[in-house]
């Protein structure tokens, strides 16, 4: 009988959280933007409201519920596990709200994980390790791994108390953002989130950037880590092109998914009125370099961003004095943080290439499905794990890690290029048709420098 009144309660929060979200934001009426966003969030408004994709080309738009698309089915009878995670997040949400408003812990009704509970804040001690395992951290925390590891770095650099946070609209605005991640998909989901946000944590205290950063541009580099995918369909970008969907038609096929998180990152700032304390001219400066930030991982662009660095190392011209020089730091560092996967140990990168792949292949069987052409490493009769993993490292990780190292030439950056190439050699190991083609390159050597950039496109586009 608790458990089903807790539940009755759960239930009836939830859906007067998402009523009050609904209507929650007032936008101005030029900012057709952010109105489509908040349209967006449930299928029902939108069709509602009238609002339908534009039909173009010779595939018609495809109605996906990207909510579910990567969901797998629950067996009868059972409670699903987010159902759980939810409860236990209720009681968190609780007890936390007790212990901010300075109550006594009266209530006898213990919180069934305190165990767990102990050893992530253990684990959080030692978050600034390169070999921090995301997978147990959000095991230990029943999937509110972004929630808890981005507030203890909030907390942890004072930033909470330097601006003047108020510690409620922090917790819930971290609690929207982790329920806007779609944890159905294998990858791209909350977790992921989590680990870009400690990969962005690892680069902060580099002594280059902790030296020179500003308590603003770190705040900014958190932020943007934990809100750099959020809201991800599981699909990439030319996938929602060749479907005439709507986020392509909204914002032109230029950067679709990167301008689409941010902008629902900035939705969830205005909802829960993080920086409404602010200046409007501060808070809306929030709002920009955050999205110059989340831009900059588009994968696209990758070329673009690395000869621009390479260039500013080629002629030392990197002044972290200025603020726009410390901003496009802060971007190779999300951009490095984003895809420091193979850079991992291998028992966590080997988890994180296994995820990525089965979502590549997951599209690759709705667009045979609807009969479009499949994109490039979605085909998983064509293509392996481990091929696709040998082509990423080396057209896109490598190139970009080892400028980094050069920028940031400390045991962290080879550390993680010594990782890479080991995770490199063990995915070689698993490809037979790897020591082939590499005696085939000694007669030609043409095929391994043959249009690098487009290679890099090519792999790359799938990471985003």
């Amino acid at each position: 009988m608790g458990i089903a009144l807790i539940w009755s309660i759960i239930t009836v929060l939830v859906r007067w959280i998402f009523y009050k979200r609904r209507g929650a934001i007032s936008y101005d009426s030029s900012d057709q933007t952010a109105l489509y966003i908040r349209m967006l969030g449930d299928v029902r408004v939108r069709s509602q409201v009238g609002f339908e994709p534009e039909r173009r080309g010779s595939h018609p738009y495809l109605g996906v519920d990207f909510r579910t698309l990567h969901s797998r089915a629950e067996s009868a009878g059972s409670i699903p596990a987010r159902r759980i995670r939810r409860l236990f997040s209720f009681q968190r949400h609780m007890l936390s709200s007790r212990l901010l408003r300075g109550a006594p812990h009266l209530n006898t009704l213990h919180i069934l994980d305190e165990d767990y509970c102990g050893q992530a804040k253990c684990m959080l001690e030692k978050v600034g390790t390169w070999n921090f395992d995301i997978f147990l951290f959000d095991r230990l925390t029943n999937g509110n791994s972004l929630v808890f590891l981005t507030f203890h770095l909030l907390n942890q650099y004072g930033l909470i108390e330097l601006f003047q946070l108020d510690m409620v609209k922090v917790r819930r605005f971290l609690v929207l953002v982790q329920e806007d991640y779609h944890n159905q998909n294998p990858y791209h989901n909350a977790v992921h989130a989590a680990d870009v946000t400690q990969a962005m944590h690892c680069y902060l205290r580099e002594p280059k950037l902790a030296q020179s950063l500003t308590s603003f541009d770190i705040l900014l580099g958190l932020l943007a880590a934990a809100t750099h995918d959020l809201d991800h369909p599981g699909v990439n970008q030319p996938f929602l092109i060749k479907t005439n969907h709507y986020l392509a038609a909204l914002y032109r096929n230029t950067s679709v998914l990167e301008n689409h998180h941010w902008r629902s990152a900035v939705g969830l700032l205005r909802e829960t009125d993080l920086f409404s304390h602010l200046p409007t001219e501060d808070s809306l400066g929030i709002e920009r370099q955050l999205g110059s930030l989340i831009l900059a991982t588009d994968i696209s662009r990758q070329n673009e961003y690395l000869s621009r660095f390479r260039t500013h190392l080629d002629e030392n011209s990197l002044c972290l004095g200025h603020s726009s020089h410390r901003h496009f730091s802060l971007q190779m560092a999300l951009k490095c943080a984003d895809i420091c996967n193979p850079c991992r140990p291998w028992e966590l990168s080997k988890q994180w290439s296994e995820k990525v792949t089965e979502e590549f292949f997951h599209q690759g069987d709705i667009e045979k499905k609807h009969k479009l052409e499949i994109s490039p490493l979605c085909d998983s009769e064509a293509n392996t794990i481990a091929s696709v993993q040998i082509g990423f490292m080396t057209y896109v990780v490598e190139p970009l890690f080892a400028e980094w190292a050069r920028f940031s030439d400390t045991r962290l950056s080879q550390t993680m290029l010594g990782h890479l190439g080991l995770n490199k050699a063990s995915w070689s190991a698993m490809e037979p048709e790897a020591s082939g083609s590499s005696e085939e390159g000694e007669s030609e050597p043409t095929r391994a420098t043959e249009e690098p950039s487009s290679r890099a496109s090519s792999q790359g586009s799938q990471e985003s």
